[in-house]
């Protein structure tokens, strides 16, 4: 009799807490890791990521855009790191290319709203968002915006920074943990004011960008830290020079995210992982589906894990630059200016990219 009373307490036990004997209840364990098992146990700065280049930039027949589609279907698609411009318009925290009057691509608020739904729906992928803080706004402004769209809780924070590319946790361990998100601010980062707020420079080293030659090389172009233990990204998107200034070279986009040929997102990984024997953590295109999913083999090879593009959009008729390289009148920026009249706006300016 008192052995089946003792047996029903230890049951009730387990089922009210999960605990017998003062055995602590096993932690939920990924077995799916940003969509392949093989990746749970790889650390996060042992998995190379496809990022979309201006990712907010999207529309056709403009050539201040780099993408075709949203972030909703970039993310569906396999993006996972996401580059933002952001620009403080009064007060606002704007997603802007270059400045708001070229391209306004709505506010930070709505964007990141976006990405928390996608990733409530998508509860076994780790996310990297990159900032380019072109205004130089304080990561307390940031934190409000994130907060408010429920990101705060799903990011990362590292227990000190810069982290070596060899000292991150692995995947498993960011989405067992609940804190799949990591972000990255290129200026004005500040740890012990938002810990999840982490500076780029000095924990990623970059190549060079607004490259307007098939000779995409790997030479360190921007970093704030030790390159040779920093995690790196290259920046795989080609542009060509239009009234004096870079805009994206969509004519060559197949080419250029392709997995192998002169130019390709593959001869680059090749040359960059011969060069430092690792290969590269992130990869920015534009235009991603152009290939056919290309850029996400390139990194399905580097990870070791097998791709499946069935599923991938197509590229929209309209694309950005499917033009030729004047300015023709169709070719609109935001707001319904017409680009045939920012030449002289254009000319001799630098487009931050």
């Amino acid at each position: 009799m008192f052995s089946t009373r003792l047996a029903q307490v230890a049951l009730s036990l387990v089922s009210v807490s999960g605990v017998v004997l003062g055995a602590s209840a096993p932690l939920r364990r990924a077995t799916t890791c940003n969509g392949f098992s093989e990746l749970c146990d790889k650390s996060f700065g042992n998995v190379s990521f496809v990022g979309a280049h201006d990712s907010y930039a999207v529309g056709t027949d403009n050539l201040a855009v780099n993408q075709d589609y949203d972030v909703t279907q970039q993310l569906n698609d396999g993006i996972r790191m996401l580059q933002l411009q952001v620009h403080n318009e009064d007060s606002t925290l704007q997603l802007c290319h270059t400045s708001c009057s070229l391209f306004n691509g709505g506010t930070l608020a709505d964007y990141l709203t976006k990405v928390k739904s996608w990733m409530d729906s998508n509860t076994e992928d780790v996310l990297s968002i990159l900032i380019v803080n072109i205004d130089n706004v304080a990561p307390s402004e940031y934190a409000t915006v994130f907060e408010s769209a429920g990101l705060d809780t799903l990011s990362y924070s590292p227990s000190s920074s810069p982290l070596a590319a060899t000292d991150w946790p692995t995947l498993g361990e960011m989405i067992d943990g609940g804190t799949r998100l990591v972000t990255f601010l290129d200026n004005q980062a500040d740890t012990t004011s938002v810990s999840y707020l982490i500076d780029e420079f000095s924990n990623i080293w970059e190549t060079a960008y607004d490259v307007t030659d098939t000779t995409f090389d790997c030479e360190v172009n921007r970093t704030n830290g030790d390159s040779s233990t920093q995690m790196y990204l290259i920046n795989h998107f080609l542009d060509k020079i239009l009234l004096g200034s870079p805009v994206p070279n969509v004519d060559k986009a197949n080419e250029t995210n392709a997995e192998s040929g002169e130019g390709s997102l593959g001869v680059q990984v090749d040359t960059c992982t011969s060069q430092y024997g690792r290969a590269p953590n992130f990869m920015l295109v534009d235009f991603y589906e152009y290939g056919g999913g290309s850029v996400f083999q390139v990194a399905a090879d580097i990870n070791g894990v097998t791709y499946d593009s069935s599923s991938i959009a197509t590229p929209k008729d309209g694309s950005s630059s499917n033009s030729s390289d004047s300015a023709a009148p169709l070719m609109h920026m935001s707001g319904g200016a017409p680009w045939f009249a920012l030449g002289a706006a254009l000319t001799g300016a630098v487009m931050i990219v």
